[in-house]
């Protein structure tokens, strides 16, 4: 039946163009956002510099994925950045310790107001962005050793006979992965640990948690050390996935905290799902429907235009316009976190 096959081919392509990529995002920008939900649920502070930290953490995955690569070490049919990851952690995690004890705990000492922090985390993007350029420069960085594909189009061709193929990343089936076991991990920590419970009570009320015992120094450290995990591992995945550029991890602040905002601001569930709302509907907005309506439509109402809402030129205005329908509709986004 050709058209049943059309049909298969059109949701192929759907799959390969729309679907799986933006699984992958989703799964960045979810683990992205968790980290801003830390951060403001426990600090009570909106961490503009989440974006440029992730670039940070990606440029020390880098230069440790060269040292490992000229060394002659590799992880076989894996890139060889997820050896360089663990090292990434751990400087992130000294960057950000640092910055909090130099910057941050001074601001939480005084009792200043939360705009306050965040005008100096918005200081610290503008440093960290800096360093990250010092170091790397604004060129375009690729670092996944070549193109690792868990199926490709031709495999997947041969195998149903289909017109279009679908091909699967090995760094897109590694973000989605890894992002699933990372966030359960979270949320176990926080659920059932005792400082995740810790955590959550400082989170909750921070003047009685301390009465009740609660060493809010330890919850700070721990924060952040949860926060220098998802943002290295978010980096990591993103740049794997399409190669480094400091400009677009600066401006993969928007989406990230459009992903909060939608989801619920200080709802970790709410992240995860906003990270997938924002992928989705960026990705709906831009794609080029000419093909998929080639494959369903008569030949007599074939398109002959790329039937495309909007250029990718605009990929995060439509971040910026969710953000704004969210806080006028709905301030407390889907899962009904704190209005700002």
């Amino acid at each position: 039946m050709p058209w049943f096959t059309d049909i298969l081919n059109a949701v192929v392509l759907m799959c390969n163009f729309m679907i799986v990529p933006a699984l992958s995002y989703g799964s960045q920008l979810a683990l992205g956002a968790l980290a801003v939900t830390l951060v403001y649920s426990v600090l009570r502070f909106a961490n503009f510099a989440q974006g440029d930290t992730m670039a940070f953490a990606t440029v020390v995955t880098i230069l440790s994925t060269w040292v490992l690569q000229n060394s002659g070490i590799s992880f076989g049919f894996m890139p060889t950045a997820i050896l360089a990851m663990p090292i990434a952690v751990i400087a992130c995690l000294a960057y950000v310790l640092l910055i909090d004890k130099f910057v941050y705990e001074y601001y939480r000492n005084q009792n200043s107001k939360p705009i306050t922090i965040v005008m100096a985390s918005v200081g610290v993007m503008f440093i960290t962005g800096g360093i990250v350029r010092f170091v790397l420069g604004p060129s375009h960085q690729i670092f996944s050793d070549g193109a690792r594909f868990i199926i490709t189009t031709r495999e997947f061709k041969e195998m149903t006979g289909l017109s279009e193929g679908l091909a699967i990343k090995t760094s897109q089936f590694l973000t989605v992965t890894i992002a699933i076991m990372l966030v359960g991990f979270v949320f176990y920590f926080l659920q059932k640990t005792k400082t995740g419970k810790a955590m959550r009570a400082y989170s909750d009320n921070e003047n009685l948690a301390l009465l009740s015992g609660i060493d809010p120094a330890k919850v700070v450290r721990v924060t952040w050390i949860l926060v220098a995990v998802l943002t290295t591992i978010a980096g990591v995945l993103y740049g794997l996935d399409k190669g480094f550029m400091a400009i677009s991890y600066h401006q993969l602040l928007l989406p990230t905290f459009a992903a909060v905002i939608v989801g619920g601001i200080g709802s970790p569930i709410g992240a995860i799902v906003g990270g997938f709302v924002i992928s989705f509907s960026e990705l709906t907005m831009t794609y080029a429907y000419k093909k998929f309506l080639i494959y369903l439509l008569p030949e007599a109402l074939e398109p002959s235009g790329l039937v495309q809402f909007l250029s990718t030129e605009y990929k995060f205005a439509i971040s910026f316009v969710i953000l704004v329908i969210v806080l006028l509709l709905r301030p407390t986004g889907i899962f009904k976190g704190k209005v700002i």
